[in-house]
């Protein structure tokens, strides 16, 4: 048992994560939020022998209810109760993180002041007197550098030590004469309540017009008068609109702490981030480098994860292969064991972990970018362009992250205040292509496009955000009308990426990857195998197979668009449960049937496509129905089943008519 909960809190990009990671190394595990779809973070780490939970909560700039990520740092605060809150501080943007800080010493809790990347404000002249701030706060202020862990052992010892005997701090801000009268007013009728919330803070809430804290307050309050007399109260301040004083407010207290305490120079300098923000926010220059930095990235992921490092994973899997299959013969296995172990997982779950490579060398790019402050950026220079299309520049957020994976692309919409821009961000994300697709591509452009492979990637990609901005945009003039919300976003300044971190990230989203070939890849392709060899009085893998008689009866659907045949149809269908399930069917269907002659999945798929039903295949591949995870996940974001159906549909008919379309143009203009 945990001798203790320790939660971290903390602005985006104020390094809260990175943080999280420097206290508990790799002990940590990622999961769910019960109730909600919001990603959570928990480790450990140990101290003079005990052992303390550390719980890294959603990045959030305040602790209203305006999202889902501020409902559940908030919530946890208060229901999960931590034993001590660890408030992560961007050291150069003091005034505005304590706007955070005074909410936390309002829910009377221990807090320990964590002022990170101080050494980029010893490069911007920034003194910081940490004693004066921890005086005006009444809570202890440490210094750290988390990318260089820094500051980590004090940190520790301070949180514990609060743990053990130290006592919440009582809560320093003060309000303007009316906002105390109304405090006052409220707390006596908050008395019984059940909730093991302070009375001062919830009495602030109301005031705020928080429907949840009166919600909660009716549901705990056993007293039906002193309900009755909160209700009316409440709806009597929330036509007053007193939230914005109480906001100045606490922005009042923050620049009185600082006041004193943090000496900026008179004039700053020019930063080499403000120089580089002249050119890549630029309004005109900005998507153009965007794309230019993003065709980069393809160009690099093919060029070294297939050409450098992928001959090397298909010869490591090749090696193994002819390893098992000589064991095998050796012992006098079964021809029906030796068939599964070659043709079902060596030639099928093995055709999808020799893109492993490909998939590293993406997401450490797209980490880098990340880590390097440039993706806030992308956000910022797209906001106009996505207005266009009925959304605004924090949605492209979402989109970006869809890159790596549809699912955690569609959480990051809970960040989204208005219910418009967040459920199109939600059900355009599908059309975003994501790493599960790359095994895909990439098989098909080593067989007809090598030459061309980092241009064919980027096309892709450019092809799925453009299908999606188009539906987003139809979908603001006809399902989801209104206008979007402003788009507000502090862009944080460029940092050079530790390795480490970004190497960390990496490997949380390829382990992710090899965990779905290992279990859920292996399970399709294992049904399909046994589907392709029944029954046993017909030739195994032929179109007399149970699996041939289903892909006969669906292949004509796909004949239009150039690939007609059962293996092809059998292997998009198998593509729904996971994308990689595509290329491990294409491997055992057409790789086993030539494994005697030692032919590879690529010299197979030119017995069988041109390059233009190869072109209009990854196109389907690209648009059509999402992997059974994103609309599980969708189904939860939208909390309705009607949303991810009508999306599984509508992606069908556009991929099928985006394929149909390059076939048949492509054939008229004699390409083959």
């Amino acid at each position: 048992m945990p001798s203790g909960t320790i939660a971290l809190v903390g602005n985006p990009n104020s390094g809260k994560t990175t943080l999280f990671n420097a206290l508990t190394g790799f002990n940590h595990h990622v999961g769910n939020w019960p109730g909600v779809t919001v990603e959570k973070k928990e480790g450990s780490v140990k101290f003079s022998g005990k052992e303390y939970r550390i719980v890294d909560l959603p990045g959030t700039y305040g602790l209203g209810a305006f999202s889902e990520d501020e409902i559940v740092a908030r919530n946890f605060i208060l229901d999960g109760d931590p034993d001590v809150i660890i408030d992560v501080v961007d050291a150069g943007n003091i005034e505005r993180n304590l706007y955070l800080t005074t909410q936390l010493l309002e829910m009377e809790k221990k807090v320990v002041v964590v002022l990170n990347m101080v050494d980029e404000a010893e490069k911007r002249k920034i003194n910081i007197d940490l004693a004066g701030l921890s005086k005006k706060l009444g809570v202890p202020v440490l210094p750290a550098v988390a990318t260089k862990g820094q500051g980590i052992d004090e940190i520790i010892k301070t949180a514990v030590g609060l743990i053990e005997t130290g006592s919440a701090v009582a809560n320093p801000v003060r309000y303007s004469r009316t906002i105390e009268e109304h405090i006052a007013r409220l707390e006596p009728l908050l008395e019984g309540t059940e909730l093991p919330y302070p009375a001062r803070w919830t009495a602030l809430k109301l005031i705020e017009g928080d429907r949840k804290i009166l919600a909660a307050v009716e549901r705990s309050l056993p007293k039906p008068d002193s309900v009755e007399k909160i209700k009316a109260y409440y709806e009597e301040l929330k036509s007053k609109s007193l939230e914005f004083e109480i906001i100045n407010s606490k922005y009042g207290f923050a620049n009185a702490v600082v006041e004193g305490t943090v000496l900026r120079p008179d004039e700053e300098s020019t930063t080499l981030s403000d120089k580089i923000d002249q050119v890549l926010t630029n309004r005109y220059s900005g998507i153009p480098l965007f794309a230019l930095i993003m065709f980069a990235v393809f160009q690099l992921t093919f060029t070294v994860g297939e050409d450098i490092l992928g001959g090397a994973a298909a010869a490591l899997i090749e090696g193994l292969g002819g390893l098992l299959e000589t064991f095998l013969i050796y012992v006098n296995a079964p021809g029906y064991l030796i068939s599964f172990v070659i043709d079902g997982a060596i030639n099928g779950v093995g055709a999808v972990v020799e893109f492993v490579p490909l998939i590293l060398v993406l997401y450490l790019l797209l980490g880098f970018l990340e880590a390097s402050g440039y993706m806030a950026r992308a956000a910022y220079v797209w906001d106009d362009l996505m207005r266009r299309f009925g959304l605004q520049g924090k949605a492209f957020i979402s989109l970006v992250l869809g890159f790596g994976c549809n699912v955690p692309g569609i959480m990051a919409a809970r960040t989204l205040d208005n219910k418009k821009d967040k459920m199109i961000a939600i059900l355009i994300n599908p059309f975003i292509s994501c790493g599960a697709k790359l095994p895909i591509y990439s098989v098909f452009i080593a067989a007809f496009f090598p030459r061309h492979g980092g241009l064919l990637l980027f096309s892709l990609y450019a092809l799925g955000i453009t299908v999606g901005l188009v539906t987003a945009k139809i979908f603001s003039k006809t399902l989801f009308k209104g206008e979007s919300s402003y788009f507000i976003m502090e862009l944080p300044p460029y940092r050079m990426p530790t390795l480490k971190n970004v190497v960390r990230n990496m490997w949380d989203n390829v382990s992710g990857f090899l965990k779905r070939a290992g279990t859920l890849i292996f399970a399709v392709v294992t049904l399909l195998w046994v589907l392709a060899v029944l029954p046993t009085s017909v030739e195994p893998y032929s179109q007399l197979s149970i699996l041939g008689r289903i892909g006969q009866f669906v292949a004509p659907i796909f004949k239009p668009a150039g690939f007609g045949t059962w293996q092809e149809a059998v292997a998009l269908f198998a593509g729904i449960p996971a994308k990689e399930a595509v290329v491990g069917t294409l491997g055992m269907l057409y790789a086993g049937q030539y494994v005697e002659e030692g032919a590879a999945l690529v010299s197979a798929l030119k017995l069988h496509f041109t390059s233009l039903s190869a072109l209009s295949y990854m196109v389907m591949t690209l648009l059509y129905t999402p992997c059974a995870a994103t609309l599980s996940i969708m189904r939860k974001e939208t909390n309705s089943l009607g949303w991810p159906l009508f999306m599984a549909l509508l992606t069908f008919a556009l991929g099928w008519v985006a394929a149909v379309t390059v076939f048949q143009v492509g054939s008229l203009l004699g390409f083959g």
